[in-house]
């Protein structure tokens, strides 16, 4: 019998403490990405309203539960939901979307890490070129931590989420680990 495993190998997410930094593996997302097909950004501005699905502007993720989604690239965006209740989330947008837009099923290919703290600043500015401290709640932006392409999502100066590929997630957690451990 086949049993999922989380992208650190292991049957249930991982956690890891590290001083008061608390860095957790979250299984329970589903993610698909959205792109506006040419010539149909105003079809899909109307439908992804229809859906309650938010099309964010640059650098910002909004949340319209149970969708959210951050800004990607010009009109593109990846969208966040629970797997529990959005399991086949591609299909989802696929029905209340229409033809308007291309969507591809992104679930598989990232790992999700939220880390938390009293304050974050210790670490991000250690980790990554972003002066978070001075970005606003919502603020979205892929950057670079240890020369891996993630997605950072600023949900309070206490907690973030970052988004890095699947096949390099020890890779992030071991720089989210050494930089946690300079900065206590």
């Amino acid at each position: 019998m086949l049993e999922p495993l989380t992208a650190f190998g292991q049957s249930l997410p991982l956690t890891v403490s590290i001083g008061p930094f608390t860095i957790t593996e979250r299984t329970d997302t589903a993610l698909a990405s959205v792109a506006v097909r040419k010539g149909r950004a105003q079809d899909l501005a109307k439908a992804a309203k229809d859906a309650g699905l938010p099309l964010p502007g640059p650098a910002c993720a909004e949340n319209s539960a149970p969708l959210s989604a951050f800004w990607m690239t010009p009109e593109m965006w990846m969208v966040e939901a629970p797997q529990a209740s959005h399991s086949d989330i591609a299909a989802d947008l696929k029905r209340a979307l229409g033809d308007c837009a291309s969507i591809t099923e992104q679930t598989g290919a990232w790992v999700r890490l939220d880390i938390s703290a009293p304050d974050l600043a210790p670490l991000t500015e250690r980790m990554t070129n972003l002066d978070l401290a001075s970005k606003p709640t919502g603020f979205a932006s892929r950057t670079v931590i240890d020369h891996l392409g993630v997605y950072l999502i600023k949900h309070s100066d206490s907690l973030i989420t970052l988004y890095g590929p699947r096949a390099s997630a020890q890779s992030l957690l071991h720089a989210l680990e050494v930089t946690a451990h300079s900065v206590i």
